[in-house]
């Protein structure tokens, strides 16, 4: 079987900005994963699935208003009924209000924010592949 992937961008907004200085709390990537998760089981399997649990998470970097995120999960083994997935979010664009409140850069080199290991369960009767 070809591997299966999920790739998914997104822009931190104000509204994701949950301390001071505009520093988006390290729980919304684990939020991310679930969105990537969600489409890696149902690539795979024809359903949303349930997560079972994460395993190893680390918070690398911190995360602020304006800048974009990109969120990348992979199967790496499939069980029974259960997938195990790697996870990894990066900072692709930073924000730079301390140029202009409008400035930002697309980094060379990505940052990495965030990785995770986790576990999605599709039930016998739910796998439609």
């Amino acid at each position: 079987m070809d591997k299966i992937t999920s790739t998914i961008r997104v822009r931190m907004s104000a509204k994701d900005a949950h301390y001071g200085g505009n520093l988006v709390d390290g729980a919304h990537m684990l939020h991310l994963f679930g969105d990537v998760m969600t489409e890696l089981s149902i690539k795979a399997k024809g359903d949303e699935g349930l997560l079972l649990r994460y395993d190893d998470v680390e918070i690398l970097a911190p995360v602020y208003a304006g800048d974009f995120i990109e969120a990348y999960g992979e199967i790496v083994k499939f069980g029974n009924t259960s997938m195990h997935m790697e996870l990894t979010a990066k900072k692709i664009i930073v924000a730079r209000p301390d140029l202009s409140p409008s400035a930002a850069d697309f980094l060379d080199e990505p940052i990495l924010v965030c990785k995770a290991k986790g576990i999605v369960v599709v039930p016998k009767e739910s796998n439609r592949k």
